[in-house]
């Protein structure tokens, strides 16, 4: 873990401890993407996610935290979040200074830096019925699992009240 993702992951856990979200923190294997990440994980309990950040035409911002295996549909995703017009990803740069974090280090906990909420979390509907919602804690080498209460506590007292949404699942053979 860099310097500058433990002082993210540290600036994490303090915001957390501040809202009286107290989830334990276990290592979690290097990977490049979900399909590497579920091979290299083994038993870690809970419910494992996908994070991207879109921006829609006009340039809003959207987080979306969705079950890993979701097939999000960005042709279709805008009419069911309000977005104008088609999504695509947000630059990494976008990434990097709104949320401080990079692509393969994404999650939507990283939301508690949007301060003035000017980025819309949308979370796929799956992740309501989880016992435990595991995400990265601003780095890719360690888990943090939540359960369904504290992440909307989270998100609520970070001014991002998620916006649930149906995705498309294409649900994963187990290998």
């Amino acid at each position: 873990m860099s310097n500058a993702e433990s002082a993210e992951r540290e600036a994490l856990l303090t915001y957390l401890a501040g809202v009286d979200v107290n989830a334990p923190i276990v290592a979690y294997p290097a990977h490049t993407n979900v399909e590497e990440g579920k091979r290299l994980r083994g038993d870690l309990p809970g419910t494992f996610t996908k994070n991207l950040l879109l921006k829609d035409k006009k340039g809003n911002l959207f987080f979306i935290t969705a079950h890993e295996d979701s097939d999000i549909d960005l042709k279709t995703l805008h009419t069911r979040i309000d977005a104008r017009g088609r999504l695509g990803f947000a630059s990494v740069d976008t990434m990097t200074e709104r949320l401080h974090v990079t692509p393969g280090t994404a999650t939507p906990l990283a939301l508690f830096h949007d301060t003035e909420q000017t980025i819309t979390l949308v979370v796929d509907e799956r992740l309501q019925n989880a016992e435990q919602v595991n995400f990265h804690p601003m780095t890719h080498t360690e888990s943090i699992g939540l359960t369904w209460a504290e992440f909307t506590t989270f998100a609520t007292t970070s001014g991002h009240e998620p916006v649930i949404v149906t995705m498309a699942v294409t649900e994963q053979e187990p290998s």
